[in-house]
Formats: C-alpha cells, structure tokens, sequence
C-alpha cells in the first residue's frame, strides 16, 4: 500500500524558517534508511503558504477563485510530505516513530494517509480506462526517475 505521510506546518515552518544542520543531517540518514528499505517512493519540504496560491472551485462547472497565501490554520497546512511504499498502515506508524523530530522545540504532528490505488475504483472503471490509467502512473515514475 501507498500512504502519503505529512509532517504538519507550525509557526515556525509558516515563518519560513529554516532547518538547522543537525535537523537536516538528521533527516538525511532517516530518508537513505527508508530509501534502502524500499519505502520512500518521493518526498519534499515545502515552502510557507504565504508563497503558495490555492484555487478555489465554485462546483457545478463554476468559477474558478486564486487566492494567494498564507493561509490560516497552520494546524491544517502540510509543510513537507512522503510517499511511502509499506506493507501496513501499522509499518506506516513504525517508520514515523522513528522519524526525527521535525519541528525541535515545537508540538507538531505527522499525518499519514492512505492513497487510493487503480483497484479501489474497480466498478467505476471500464477495464481500458485501467489500463490507461496504469499507463499514465507508469509515465509518471518513469519522468521522475529521469
């Protein structure tokens, strides 16, 4: 199963600031050791939402809204990510207990999450649509290891 695994934005983060050498030495030796076991597929820290834009979708075919941040709540912004190749959700949390912690001196949280894969819409797929969708994620992977 894949899972996406977000470390949660804090003030800091939010404030852009940066990692110390320690944190980023860190987090370096855990990224190699989940890349040597198969599990990090991709991963990145992200900038602060004030750098960032969201577009907002009206529904029914409506309008389209860009709003520039940052945006509120940092309790519900992400401000680094993975992609996890694992066995279990349990494996999952095993990793994350493992994780150095990202935000020294702060609360923070990492949420993990499953992702959907092709056969979880198995009756709202037609078994062409599938196959070109596995197709387009085999293009995808295949670009970002170019």
């Amino acid at each position: 199963m894949r899972v996406m695994v977000m470390v949660k934005a804090t003030k800091n983060s939010e404030a852009d600031a940066k990692p110390t050498l320690e944190l980023l030495e860190a987090m370096g030796k855990y990224n190699e050791e989940l890349i040597k076991a198969g599990v990090m597929l991709a991963g990145d820290g992200l900038r602060a939402s004030s750098m960032g834009k969201r577009v907002r979708f009206t529904g029914n075919g409506g309008k389209k809204t860009v709003l520039d941040g940052p945006f509120a709540e940092t309790k519900e912004l992400v401000a680094g990510y993975w992609i996890w190749q694992v066995k279990s959700m349990d494996e999952a949390v095993e990793w994350v207990r493992r994780c150095p912690d990202p935000m020294p001196d702060e609360e923070s949280e990492i949420e993990i999450r499953p992702l959907f894969e092709a056969e979880d819409f198995a009756e709202q797929f037609a078994p062409e649509s599938r196959a070109r969708a596995a197709e387009v994620y085999s293009d995808v992977a295949r670009a970002a290891k170019a």
